[in-house]
């Protein structure tokens, strides 16, 4: 009792294989135009490095478990060596332990923007801002990752909007003083 199989139902078996195979085969979403940005440079010039230079004034830092420094510091050296996936792995180790820690959730988002994992860099820097601090170095940086990646994401807008919010995060004053 063999049971035959219509012609019909190999070419949809055909075409379905055809349509996983030429899916498999796309390459990621187009980029900004004008050339691909140079992550790396990005997330130090646009995100580091102005919140540093803005950073006056109060900054707030969350006490660390013992090993969560540890698994930040090998994250550190593996960004440094251009591991963005080992260091990703690293802070991820960390979160589990602190879940809520806003440093380790803005050390995330900018491996991702290095990633050119926008979406996922925009999710972790705005859990860090939810989490962290509204004022200050932290906050400045969490703005303009927010920034970063609406920009790369085409959406101007949003990117113009977080870029007013992180120049708040040195001006405003925590209530209070």
């Amino acid at each position: 009792m063999t049971q035959r199989i219509e012609p019909r139902t190999h070419r949809a078996v055909a075409a379905l294989l055809l349509a996983l195979l030429l899916g498999a085969c796309a390459g990621p979403p187009p980029g900004p135009p004008g050339g691909a940005p140079d992550p790396d440079r990005e997330v130090q010039e646009r995100v580091r490095e102005p919140a540093r230079q803005q950073s006056e004034g109060v900054q707030v830092f969350p006490m660390q478990n013992p090993a969560v420094k540890q698994l930040i510091a090998s994250a550190r050296e593996s960004e440094k060596a251009g591991r963005y996936d080992a260091a990703a792995v690293s802070l991820e180790r960390a979160l589990r332990i602190q879940p809520r820690d806003p440093e380790i959730l803005q050390f995330m988002a900018e491996v991702q923007i290095r990633k050119q994992d926008y979406p996922q860099a925009l999710n972790f820097a705005t859990r860090s801002y939810d989490a962290g601090p509204r004022v200050g170095e932290l906050c400045s940086r969490n703005w303009h990752t927010i920034s970063l990646a609406y920009e790369r994401m085409g959406d101007g807008g949003g990117a113009r909007r977080a870029d007013q919010r992180a120049s708040e995060c040195m001006s405003a004053k925590p209530r209070g003083y």
